[in-house]
């Protein structure tokens, strides 16, 4: 009697992105609900979510025409977005290297005055 235990916010998310770079296709949300479940065992009823979970975090670009919301995501976006936080943490490394050096010459200085 085993039973049969259900993914996690983060896999369902995994796996939907999968969907999309697999693909490299456009889908409505009914398109979505069919595939999801059957390719990556994401219930139906989790799909719009999780999709807008993915939108909300940019990882998935959503736009209306006329009266459908079309999403899709491509690899090429993701490894600029990668890319791009990357630089910044990298920036941001170097930046407080430089503050933390700047500190302790301050902090050298300030006990040589002191100390004489």
């Amino acid at each position: 009697m085993s039973k049969k235990k259900g993914l996690s916010a983060e896999e369902k998310r995994t796996r939907m992105m999968e969907i999309f770079f697999e693909t490299k296709d456009v889908f409505q949300l009914k398109d979505l609900e069919k595939i999801a479940p059957k390719e990556k065992g994401i219930t139906a009823m989790s799909v719009k979510e999780v999709l807008q979970s993915l939108v909300d975090d940019g990882m998935v670009d959503c736009e209306r025409i006329g009266t459908s919301n079309y999403y899709w995501a491509f690899p090429s976006k993701a490894l600029h977005a990668r890319k791009r936080k990357l630089e910044v943490l990298e920036s941001q490394v170097s930046e407080g290297s430089q503050k933390q050096k700047l500190g302790v010459v301050a902090h050298t200085c300030n006990h040589g005055v002191l100390g004489d």
